[in-house]
Formats: C-alpha cells, structure tokens, sequence
C-alpha cells in the first residue's frame, strides 16, 4: 500500500510545480483573501489558479492548517490525538458512532487511516471511505463505490467530488448491517 503521508508530500510538490509558485506564495494568496473556511478556499483555488477539485483541498487543508497537517504528515500527530480535535467540543458525543464503524471496518482486513482537518481518511489502493461529524448531532460517512443504487438513507453525490455516496449517522445504533454492508463494498472495491 503506498503511504499516504509521502503522497501528500508529493502532491504539494506538484502543486509548486504546476502553480509555478512555492507553498509560501500560495499559502499568502490564501492569506490575503481573508477566508478562512475549507470550502470557500477550496473553490477560491480551483478558480484563480485552476487546480482540480482534490489538489485545491489538499492545498486549502494546508493553507488553513499548516502547522497541524505537517505535524500529521510527519507522523508527530497520532491517530488519537487527530480524533480528539475531529471530536471536541459540541462534536465529542459523536465519537461513539465514529468508534463502532471503526470497529467494525477493523474485521474486513488491512486499511490505512489517514487523518485529515474535520475527518478521517480510510485508503487501501484508493480511498474508499470518509468519517467525520458533518454537524454538532450526525456523523457522515462518505462512501466510493459504483453500481449501488441510491435511496433515501444512502444519498447519491454529484459527480467530481471526494466520495459518491454519502451517510448521515445520528446514533451508534445507526451503524447497522445495511451501512457496514455499503461499507465492504467500498472496501472491496478500493483494492
């Protein structure tokens, strides 16, 4: 499995590359608009230096958070201690939900977890899921897979983004045999 972390180094390196600017100029051009949500800087990105969607993320995420996402990158930052600051505050009742879907992940095999900002990364040769409380009440996983209809619960996204399902989670006991079902197949297809 490739590492995650070196493939986030090599991701800014080819950012400077294509942008034609250092990661100072681009943190500055961040800096200076005065944004401060991921969205906002994201989309900011995308339109005045053309990037595509995830390489503006991952410049934004770096952009908004550069002390914390080198500290990640360098492995300084521990898995508990990102969940702690996903799962602060008003969010930290979430954390039960986050913690079972964990565990039951756990049993499908080998995975990396790659911390982020406001979520958790699940990879194998691809990234097949997203965790993360998506306000103070749900968690929302998002999920990569194709072939799976959608329905009310399992929400189709639209094309381009990070993930082509996504699932709000309420409670612990919303972790249930149809959402770890989605979940392997996710996983399954990830490789």
């Amino acid at each position: 499995m490739a590492d995650i972390n070196q493939a986030t180094l090599n991701q800014l390196a080819n950012i400077e590359k294509r942008a034609g600017r250092s990661l100072d100029e681009l943190v500055s051009i961040v800096q200076d608009s005065g944004l401060k949500k991921h969205s906002q800087v994201r989309d900011l990105l995308k339109g005045k230096l053309g990037l595509g969607f995830g390489d503006a993320s991952v410049l934004a995420q770096y952009a908004l958070n550069r002390e914390g996402m080198l500290r990640q990158l360098s492995g300084e930052l521990s898995a508990d201690e990102a969940l702690d600051s996903i799962y602060s505050g008003a969010k930290a009742q979430l954390r039960p939900i986050h913690e079972k879907m964990m565990k039951a992940i756990g049993s499908f095999g080998e995975f990396e977890t790659a911390p982020k900002k406001t979520y958790i990364s699940l990879r194998r040769a691809r990234q097949f899921a997203m965790i993360g409380p998506a306000t103070n009440t749900q968690v929302e996983v998002g999920l990569n897979m194709k072939g799976v209809p959608p329905s009310e619960r399992l929400m189709e996204q639209k094309p381009g983004g990070m993930c082509q399902y996504k699932v709000r989670l309420a409670s612990p006991d919303s972790v249930d045999d149809e959402l770890v079902g989605w979940i392997r197949t996710a996983y399954d297809s990830a490789g």
